[in-house]
């Protein structure tokens, strides 16, 4: 084994070693994450992709299939050592970046959950709780694909009983929804 197989192998044992024991402890449910407040913590959340891609994942990708695919080129082309070190470099970069593109996909499909209240202008909904005249009460309705219960007002200053149909006209004071009557 020359020097140059020796390298591609170790990469490829390292990488891929790497890789079956964070595999194993993922798979076994253990959390990865340290808790906040210690000091030297440092938020990532708003880093560039570059470096994202290099994480510790991205790092053993890299390794393993560099390993890997120089160890491949050189087993079907001995002797071919520029060609077998291109073709490593392709498939360690080409891993690493796969890790950095399939993590943004997945923090696309994150969701904060909170529901923005402004949306609710120009949905119709139920009162809820009977609104009195010039008071609160409160209305069922859909908000972000969620069917929520807010405080309402009627617009008009009328009364609505419990399960008339109304429609939100604004939002009146930050959180109490302005409805008429449907």
């Amino acid at each position: 084994m020359n020097k140059l197989q020796l390298v591609f192998t170790v990469c490829a044992l390292i990488g891929g070693t790497l890789f079956l024991i964070r595999l194993a402890i993922q798979l076994l449910g253990f959390d990865t994450d340290t808790p906040s407040g210690h000091p030297g913590d440092i938020d990532t959340s708003h880093t560039d992709a570059s470096f994202k891609m290099l994480s510790l994942l991205g790092i053993t990708a890299f390794l393993m299939m560099f390993g890997l695919g120089g160890r491949a080129m050189l087993e079907s082309r001995p002797g071919a050592t520029l060609p077998a070190l291109i073709v490593a470099l392709l498939a360690g970069g080409v891993s690493m970046w796969l890790m950095a593109f399939l993590f943004k996909l997945m923090k696309k499909m994150q969701s904060d959950g909170t529901s923005k209240i402004e949306k609710a202008v120009g949905q119709e909904g139920a009162v809820y709780l009977t609104i009195p005249a010039n008071d609160v009460g409160k209305v069922q309705i859909a908000v972000n694909g969620r069917l929520s219960v807010l405080d309402a007002r009627a617009a008009g200053g009328k009364a609505l009983q419990t399960g008339a149909r109304v429609k939100v006209v604004r939002i009146a004071n930050g959180n109490i929804l302005e409805v008429e009557a449907v």
